[in-house]
């Protein structure tokens, strides 16, 4: 199992390594020290190996000569982890964790299965992308960067529970969910802070639910109360699945892990896509969704707490266009994605 540094490469390889341990299989993972699969797989119960290596891109100069020169020693050490346990298969989430890896198993022969959640392959999957034997995809346009016949759509592994919320009929208030993800987004923490008092001096029946992230939630949540609306300001939401049940509306960023719950929950939403993301993925997922008529797009530059007002405020006057737009994101969705990826080891890996 390859692929580390963010939870969005992490966790769904997590849910497919589970899904393979139910099965009967063992789950190896390689990553490093330095990512959130330090934390995450040994909490799991997974046994996992470290090597060390770097990012490549959007990183200086110094950076990716250090990381040229990790390289062949970081590849040396998985072929000879390879030869060790003697696996049948290699899963990857891509990232630059997962360089070493696939190298050492195309060197070694050994097949190799990636999951590429977004519209456009990050680097890694971009650069093996003919070595695989097979692709994993969350949209269909995908497809061109992998060889014909080797590729299929699967979706991104979610929690079953987002899958689970009912469509959600539109009552007043409308409530709005704001969330720049763990760590939050200054971009939405202020677009959301500026557009409080065009709800409040409009008369426009909102609720808000808004996750900050913890930098900056102390002064956010006081500016919050002082607008006298209704809702929460929280630092972090424990209950994400609960929060897009009561949403009407979802506010986020177009990263592969919220799109992907916003499928899931078929839920309508405005995406902000991070402007310095990989290759513009981001982008590129949120476009993906607009042209389905799933979200609207709106630019990190261009996002400001009019541009929510407005937004959010024509969406919800024109009658059954959320529920539409629900309807639409939940066309995405893809509740059996880690089964399918198990299936597809198990078919590689000749069980």
């Amino acid at each position: 199992m390859a692929g580390g540094g963010t939870g969005g490469h992490v966790i769904p390889a997590l849910a497919v390594a589970r899904e393979l341990r139910r099965r009967g299989h063992e789950a190896f993972f390689v990553g490093t020290r330095t990512g959130m699969e330090a934390t995450l797989v040994p909490a799991e119960g997974f046994p996992i190996d470290w090597i060390e290596i770097g990012g490549l891109k959007r990183v200086g100069a110094a950076r990716a000569f250090r990381t040229l020169g990790q390289l062949p020693a970081s590849v040396f050490q998985v072929a000879r982890l390879i030869e060790k346990i003697r696996p049948q298969a290699t899963f990857s989430m891509g990232g630059y964790a997962a360089g070493p890896v696939v190298l050492a198993a195309w060197l070694r022969r050994l097949p190799v299965a990636v999951m590429e959640p977004n519209a456009v392959p990050g680097f890694t999957n971009r650069r093996i992308g003919r070595f695989v034997a097979r692709a994993l995809l969350s949209f269909p346009e995908t497809a061109r960067y992998f060889p014909p016949g080797r590729s299929e759509v699967t979706g991104l592994p979610v929690r079953s529970e987002f899958f689970s919320i009912p469509p959600k009929r539109r009552e007043e208030p409308l409530t709005v969910l704001v969330t720049g993800g763990s760590r939050g987004s200054r971009t939405l923490n202020r677009a959301a802070k500026e557009s409080w008092p065009l709800f409040r001096d409009s008369g426009f029946p909102v609720r808000f639910i808004h996750q900050t992230g913890t930098e900056g939630w102390a002064e956010i949540d006081a500016e919050f109360r002082r607008s006298g609306l209704e809702g929460e300001v929280v630092p972090f939401l424990d209950d994400m699945a609960r929060a897009f049940a009561a949403a009407d509306l979802v506010v986020c960023r177009s990263g592969a892990g919220a799109v992907a719950e916003v499928a899931a929950a078929g839920k309508p939403s405005i995406l902000v896509p991070f402007p310095f993301a990989a290759d513009d993925h981001q982008l590129r997922n949120a476009e993906a969704f607009e042209r389905a008529g799933a979200a609207r797009l709106v630019r990190d530059a261009e996002m400001t707490g009019k541009r929510l007002f407005e937004q959010a405020a024509a969406l919800a006057a024109e009658p059954g266009t959320l529920e539409r737009m629900g309807e639409a994101a939940r066309k995405f969705a893809k509740p059996w994605a880690a089964q399918r990826a198990a299936d597809v080891l198990e078919e590689i890996g000749g069980r």
